[in-house]
């Protein structure tokens, strides 16, 4: 099995006001840690997506931006060990 840097993809919608992918985007290239980032935004819901060790920060920063919701997170070492749950 291949080592896997980032053990948690981390996925979310942000309902705020004035949301910016760009300004989101360059706020967690400079402050966290991952890969695979994707934001996508309107100025009043933003999608992001991003390989993380630490989600609870990125959910943190996230909430700061307006109200979260539809979050998943997923432990991609236990989807690639086949774990159920």
């Amino acid at each position: 099995m291949e080592e896997i840097q980032y053990r948690y993809d981390t996925q979310l919608l942000i309902d705020g006001q004035d949301l910016d992918e760009d300004v989101i985007d360059e706020y967690i290239r400079e402050h966290f840690e991952g890969d695979s980032l994707l934001v996508v935004a309107d100025d009043d819901v933003a999608k992001l997506h991003f390989h993380t060790n630490e989600p609870w920060k990125i959910l943190e920063y996230c909430r700061s931006l307006g109200e979260i919701y539809d979050i998943v997170v997923e432990d991609m070492v236990r989807q690639a060990r086949g774990d159920k749950g």
